[in-house]
């Protein structure tokens, strides 16, 4: 019904950062990990209402994506 996690469309856009670096020589193990830093809240509204949830108005405005 509500997921948070990370936006992976911006994860991937980084991609290239580590290709890049890999194909100048870095060994891959070298390279630092990177944590997410954009985080998407998604609300399925047909699944709240399936379960008769009524989900709170001020948690709709803040999501990043509806599902209806």
């Amino acid at each position: 019904m509500i997921a948070y996690g990370p936006d992976y469309i911006h994860m991937n856009r980084r991609a290239p950062f580590y290709v890049d670096r890999i194909l100048k020589g870095t060994k891959p193990a070298d390279l630092p990990v990177e944590l997410p830093t954009k985080i998407d809240l998604l609300v399925n509204l047909t699944t709240a209402k399936t379960l008769g949830v009524e989900v709170p108005l001020s948690l709709l405005i803040r999501a990043d994506e509806l599902i209806e």
